[in-house]
């Protein structure tokens, strides 16, 4: 969809004025090479932010492409100003330099007479990466400069917390200013420009803040084992139990949906309302939860020393929001997100005198 939308703009505003007296045909030509030739520099911009958080032992899971550059998703936070501080500027020095490169291109074309769509394509491509370079040096979170803005920050004060609430908020307040700009642009009849303002600014916004929560909540949970957050009283049913006695007894009681199943103390499964809805209900009486039980995945499991931060990350990455907590193969309590989200209410009350919003733990 977004392919198809910077297509249709290019072709229908962009090369026009660029490259006039040309054809329909030949405008969506230049718009289906640019738009390969765009994705292909964010591309380009965000490996190079990859190849140097490698560097400093930082994976990459993926990257959300927007169309003025896109973000990292990193597994990990820098673990100083200085990495923070390279991993950003690499970015907008690739850009820099592909639209160096693309710029030679577009000359020598000129100087070999080579056909207006081409020179077109090549100018634009050349002044679209310089202002990918410059519009993500702009001191704005999450936009590189943003991340130079709270690599500098930190520097100076030492505080990673703070130095990113500085920069969210200056990233929050960017994405309001072109949200406005670009419906005040719509009403005065420039409805493409302004309606990339306004969804670049929405992006922004939403990117800023989802990172500052991340960020606070990987601050509050660094070093916290999950034993310290866990209920080590967990609700457990008995392997020999009834289907019956487990909704009767165990799910109108408890209201969850599923259930750690034990034998002796040990973890052997996990039961559901979505097993006993698959059996006949006239069979619940006589039907034991070991025969429709499922086995834990390793997905579900986590030790009691485990840092909860990447217990966290584990839950994002399953979609789960509760954790059996197993030590030996004994179940030794649950761990839930509604668990984690009070521990993180109530420190960074304590100690930073903050509320996180309610949203902070959850699940993307």
């Amino acid at each position: 969809m977004l392919a198809a939308l910077i297509s249709w703009t290019l072709a229908e505003s962009v090369f026009p004025g660029i490259a006039p007296d040309l054809s329909s045909g030949t405008y969506w030509w230049m718009a289906g090479t640019a738009t390969i030739g765009l994705l292909f520099s964010i591309v380009f911009h965000e490996l190079a932010h990859s190849i140097v958080a490698r560097q400093y032992g930082i994976a990459i899971r993926g990257i959300t492409l927007f169309i003025f550059g896109g973000i990292a998703d990193m597994e990990g936070e820098p673990g100083t100003a200085k990495s923070e501080l390279l991993m950003a500027a690499a970015g907008p020095a690739a850009s820099f330099l592909l639209a160096a490169i693309l710029f030679a291109l577009f000359t020598y074309a000129g100087v070999w007479a080579a056909p207006s769509a081409v020179q077109g394509t090549l100018w634009y491509l050349a002044l679209i990466n310089g202002m990918l370079a410059l519009f993500n040096l702009i001191p704005a979170f999450p936009l590189d400069g943003g991340r130079m803005l709270r690599a500098a920050l930190w520097m100076w004060r030492g505080d990673f917390l703070w130095a990113t609430r500085i920069a969210a908020g200056a990233g929050n307040l960017f994405g309001i200013l072109l949200i406005v700009l670009g419906l005040f642009e719509v009403m005065s009849g420039d409805f493409v420009g302004g309606m990339w303002r306004f969804l670049i600014g929405l992006f922004l916004k939403g990117a800023a803040d989802a990172s500052l929560r991340e960020t606070m909540t990987k601050s509050v949970l660094q070093g916290v084992p999950v034993s310290r957050i866990m209920n080590p009283q967990p609700i457990s049913v008995p392997s020999d139990l009834p289907v019956a006695a487990l909704i009767d007894d165990f799910v109108y009681r408890h209201h969850h949906r599923t259930f750690p199943v034990t034998k002796d103390g040990h973890l052997v499964g996990s039961v559901g309302t979505e097993q006993a809805a698959s059996l006949d209900r006239a069979a619940w009486a006589a039907t034991a939860i070991d025969s429709i039980m499922s086995p834990c995945a390793e997905a579900d499991l986590v030790a009691p020393e485990t840092d909860a931060v990447t217990a966290l990350a584990g839950m994002k990455r399953s979609g789960r929001s509760r954790l059996w907590v197993v030590d030996r193969g004994r179940l030794v309590g649950i761990l839930s997100l509604r668990d984690m989200l009070e521990f993180l209410s109530v420190k960074l009350e304590l100690e930073s005198g903050t509320h996180p919003p309610r949203q902070a733990l959850r699940l993307r």
